[in-house]
């Protein structure tokens, strides 16, 4: 373990204080909020379910958590590297209303693992590590409801893998350490097997580096997948197993996959009366290459610094590179409800992995994809909590992002170390929560929340605003909320519904028509979060069954 003796403190400390000062006088409008000092583990991983709960757990040979199990529960697994015999929780389930922590019981190794939501709301999450690499676990979104787990539920070992939800309601599971495939579930008649893609092999830098895992997947508006791994990427025709496009290597040719971790988004999908022709991924920070050999001996070089931007339905489609304001790896990307893409945590030197990251970066920075070139980036206000390795972000229904995780290390260290097994939970606000915007902002009246609709209908919403209204700013936004774990937010996507009709109602109550994607390439059947937005001020958000 490394020690950190005390001047090393004091630097660190001057520099947060002298970053925080800084930053209050460049950062656009935007608050934080401890909201648990101490959730009792360490958030590596976190999904948002609809009702408003969010799962989260680390991986069960941390040790001892600082959560217990209720009623005097332990867990007793033989094949344990940790403690065959454990008292406290590595999964628990936040409340957001409540504030609250249920501790869950996890009885696998669910160490850098990957999941996805069904379209009936459960959480589907496979693999992990040891005992956990082939198994498959289920959360019913329930008060009372724990962890299922299914023993040999996969064909092949997963760890550090990517899963997406397809048209079709079954996820896709995608590579891993040394797993040069990929696989579906659940299983039926014809995908039993894992299939090879030779281009996870292409892509790796060796076993000892790999830079290829994790890989970025996105469900493409043709029914394709997206997949970048390393430096490129393909678009991938699941159903024939085969490639149907290569995409340029993206510029300056640096990793950006674990552990030269970057992330990346599938851009928001613009729907005219259910259709979206086009689709552009965004994949920023990310380590240079040699980043983690350097890291891994004590040298920590800066991370990147650049966004590249592709449009990949087009006929010759090439990268656009941006500049961030700040460089960093092993940052979050989350979609906001008002189609900005908010950017999170992580550091400036060194690469994911134990204890090789540097140099916390506390401003986020919020990307507006439909501004001009030159002005798409704005620094937010800074976190005073460094979220390193093993850090996560999720959306909520009211619009502010959920922060919790890092934990650079082996085991949960909380003292005598750089940074330490961080336990608590923030909320991040944008700038569009600030009260300043409150007469603007729509506020919800119908449907209710957890409504069902079909693909191609049309959907009516009445909301009310207090302000004076601009009719020709009203759009209408659904989010699938993420599986979120090493700066990769799977399956997350933003479709904009385009109004067709906006009239007023009287006494300050309005309705706004929209027509729902037209069919799951665009929207996967699920849960989503529907909200009006109004001249970019998002109202909260309804959950919304598309099925």
């Amino acid at each position: 373990m490394k020690k950190c003796p005390t001047l090393p403190h004091l630097i660190v400390s001057f520099l947060f204080i002298s970053t925080f000062l800084f930053s209050l006088t460049h950062a656009a409008g935007a608050k934080w909020e401890l909201l648990l000092k101490s959730v009792g583990i360490s958030a590596m991983h976190m999904q948002l379910l609809h009702n408003d709960r969010v799962v989260m757990f680390d991986r069960t040979d941390f040790g001892k958590s600082n959560l217990s199990l209720p009623n005097g529960v332990c867990r007793n697994n033989p094949n344990d590297t940790a403690l065959k015999v454990d008292c406290t929780a590595h999964s628990a389930e936040y409340d957001v209303a409540s504030n609250s922590i249920r501790p869950l019981f996890v009885y696998s190794d669910t160490w850098c693992s990957s999941g996805s939501v069904n379209p009936n709301g459960s959480l589907i999450q496979t693999g992990g590590f040891n005992d956990g690499d082939r198994r498959v676990r289920v959360f019913d979104p329930c008060p009372t409801c724990d962890w299922k787990e299914i023993e040999f539920g996969l064909v092949n070992r997963r760890w550090y893998a990517t899963n997406h939800i397809l048209p079709d309601g079954r996820q896709i599971i995608i590579g891993g350490t040394r797993q040069f495939n990929y696989e579906f579930y659940p299983k039926s008649e014809g995908s039993m097997n894992a299939l090879s893609l030779p281009f996870l092999a292409e892509t790796s830098d060796g076993k000892a580096i790999e830079n290829n895992l994790y890989p970025f997947v996105f469900l493409n508006v043709d029914g394709n997948l997206f997949i970048f791994a390393n430096n490129r990427a393909i678009l991938f025709d699941y159903v024939a197993a085969k490639i149907v496009k290569t995409y340029p290597t993206i510029p300056g040719g640096d990793p950006r996959s674990y552990p030269s971790t970057g992330s990346a988004v599938l851009l928001p999908l613009k729907s005219s009366k259910g259709q979206a022709v086009a689709a552009e991924v965004l994949v920023c920070g990310g380590a240079p290459k040699g980043s983690y050999v350097n890291a891994q001996r004590g040298t920590f070089v800066e991370a990147l610094k650049t966004c590249a931007r592709i449009k990949i339905t087009d006929p010759n489609p090439q990268w656009l590179v941006e500049d961030m304001p700040l460089a960093r790896v092993m940052g979050d990307m989350t979609l906001l409800p008002n189609g900005d893409v908010l950017i999170i945590n992580g550091a400036g030197l060194g690469t994911a992995g134990w204890e090789i990251g540097r140099n916390p970066v506390l401003n986020p920075v919020v990307y507006k994809p439909d501004n001009a070139v030159g002005s798409r980036f704005e620094q937010q206000n800074p976190s005073t909590i460094p979220r390193m390795y093993h850090s996560t972000a999720v959306l909520l229904r009211d619009g502010r992002v959920l922060v919790g995780g890092s934990n650079p290390h082996n085991r949960y260290e909380f003292s005598n170390v750089l940074f330490p097994t961080e336990l608590a939970l923030e909320a991040f606000s944008p700038n569009y929560l600030d009260s300043q915007f409150a007469s603007i902002r729509p506020s919800i009246l119908s449907p209710r929340s957890q409504v069902k609709v079909g693909y191609g209908k049309k959907l009516a919403i009445r909301f009310s605003i207090t302000g004076t209204i601009a009719l020709d700013s009203v759009s209408v936004t659904m989010v699938l909320p993420s599986f979120t774990t090493h700066s990769f937010s799977m399956n997350h996507r933003l479709v904009v519904l385009a109004s067709e009709k906006v009239k007023a109602l009287g006494n300050l109550k309005f309705l706004v028509q929209v027509t729902t994607p037209a069919s799951g390439n665009l929207a996967p059947s699920g849960y989503y979060l529907v909200y009006v937005v109004h001249q970019q001020i998002p109202s909260a958000g309804i959950w919304v069954k598309i099925q």
